[in-house]
């Protein structure tokens, strides 16, 4: 087996596994910019659509993202102790779960995409707009099922370049069709929200043709169905282990969040597209961040199954630092962009002052963001740790935060800037005890097993 290169200390292999994934990220924020931007030609009313529509999106990606880490997890390690057979298990048994998943999730925008808007706003013309949207998208999803478990596999055993490019031709291809429909560019069809939803499946298409590809061509890391009908128990249970909190974890976080949505789109459409050119700032300010973030746990998983404890221990130190130190960078970026996405967002005077303030507001917020992320999502579960996360997020977002945005919001009536700072309290909450379960080093544990597959 043809194994990946560190460095010869954290900083330079921690960079090795960083850089693809920068670019990865700043893609991913892109795309997501590119509709915005693009979507500000058509009008207020589609940005705020396609806003709250994506919301799914972002709740299938957290599942997705929990299925990958849960693979993730067990390969790292498995990786590192040169078990090749052991992480085409575990991939078989991720598809498992995300292909179902993807299937009912498509099959619902196919078929309720009305009713899956109405979660989110009582607005007739977003709800028709919306449910456009989730129609057409439906395809992205189900390819995103296979896609994201493949590519979570290449990058847990250090082949984040591949990934990257993957991701890199899917994201490219994402914006020239969003234009391309949204303008009618080469005689297309001027599409609006439809071309939007439209370049997304046909982008989330072509990268599975591509995994595909790659697969045909890796001897170690291959796409193969096959290994979904592999039955092996104590993989599987190990899995499950693993896999269920981080899944539960980042579900629960996901759909809190979107509750966030849920209160804003209630206080108005102004709010909403006030939040949509927020997320697009803030994704480009922790691209950074949670690069790192995401580099430190492969390094992390990789070391720890090759037994290298004490390694393990300094390199969660300076993933944490480096974090902190990009997170610092991400917040003067926010101030630096503010003026130029304050005159460039083509909003009505409310919604603009409300950009201004949430802005403000993300400058300190992506720290805290940044911080708990690493640890939790990062360094924890690269430990084997998948179970602290679950249990700290529900309580602070389904115990705190959720609760505080809908009691001021609708019981309170306090004003809809009051409201979006009370919930961007969620992440400094829940400080004392993430920080405080790092310096316990409970997290730390090799979870692999001799001669499994």
């Amino acid at each position: 087996m043809k194994r990946f290169q560190y460095g010869k200390d954290f900083y330079t292999s921690l960079g090795k596994l960083v850089v693809p994934i920068v670019i990865q990220n700043l893609l991913s924020a892109m795309v997501n910019s590119a509709d915005v931007v693009m979507l500000n030609y058509v009008g207020q009313s589609a940005i705020s659509a396609v806003s709250l529509a994506t919301q799914y999106a972002g709740v299938l990606f957290m599942v997705y993202y929990g299925l990958g880490t849960g693979a993730t997890m067990l390969n790292a390690q498995y990786y590192g102790k040169g078990d090749l057979k052991a992480v085409r298990v575990v991939q078989g048994i991720a598809l498992r779960f995300s292909l179902l998943i993807a299937g009912a999730a498509a099959l619902l925008c196919l078929l309720a995409p009305r009713a899956m808007m109405i979660v989110f706003t009582n607005d007739q013309e977003l709800i028709a707009l919306g449910a456009q949207y989730l129609r057409v998208a439906s395809v992205a999803y189900l390819c995103s099922g296979v896609c994201d478990i493949y590519l979570a596999t290449l990058r847990s055993t250090g082949r984040v370049k591949v990934s990257t490019i993957l991701n890199t031709m899917a994201f490219v291809l994402n914006i020239i069709l969003n234009a391309v429909f949204i303008f009618g560019l080469f005689g297309a069809p001027k599409l609006g929200v439809t071309g939007v939803a439209l370049a997304t499946s046909l982008s989330r298409f072509v990268e599975l043709i591509g995994c595909f590809l790659v697969s045909a061509k890796n001897e170690d890391v291959k796409l193969d169905f096959s290994y979904i009908f592999v039955r092996n128990p104590l993989l599987f249970g190990d899995f499950l282990k693993m896999a269920v909190p981080a899944l539960l974890n980042d579900v629960s976080w996901s759909l809190a969040f979107s509750m966030y949505s849920v209160i804003l789109g209630h206080l108005g459409s102004d709010v909403v597209a006030a939040n949509s050119f927020v997320i697009v700032v803030r994704n480009f300010s922790t691209v950074f961040c949670f690069s790192v973030a995401s580099g430190g746990g492969i390094l992390l998983g990789n070391v720890i199954g090759e037994g290298r404890m004490e390694d393990a221990k300094r390199y969660a130190s300076g993933t944490l630092f480096m974090t902190v130190v990009t997170g610092l960078i991400g917040s003067v970026l926010i101030l630096a962009a503010s003026p130029f996405i304050l005159s460039y967002a083509s909003l009505t005077e409310q919604a603009s002052g409300y950009l201004r303030i949430m802005l403000l507001i993300n400058t300190y917020y992506i720290i805290g963001s940044a911080v708990n992320t690493t640890l939790i999502a990062g360094v924890f579960r690269a430990g084997g740790d998948s179970r602290f996360g679950v249990i700290c997020d529900t309580i602070d977002m389904w115990v705190y935060a959720v609760p505080l945005g809908f009691i001021s919001a609708f019981v309170l009536k306090l004003p809809v800037m009051v409201v979006y700072f009370l919930i961007c309290t969620d992440e400094f909450v829940k400080w004392p005890w993430v920080l405080g379960h790092y310096a316990s080093g409970k997290w730390l544990k090799n979870i692999t097993r001799d001669n499994v597959a």
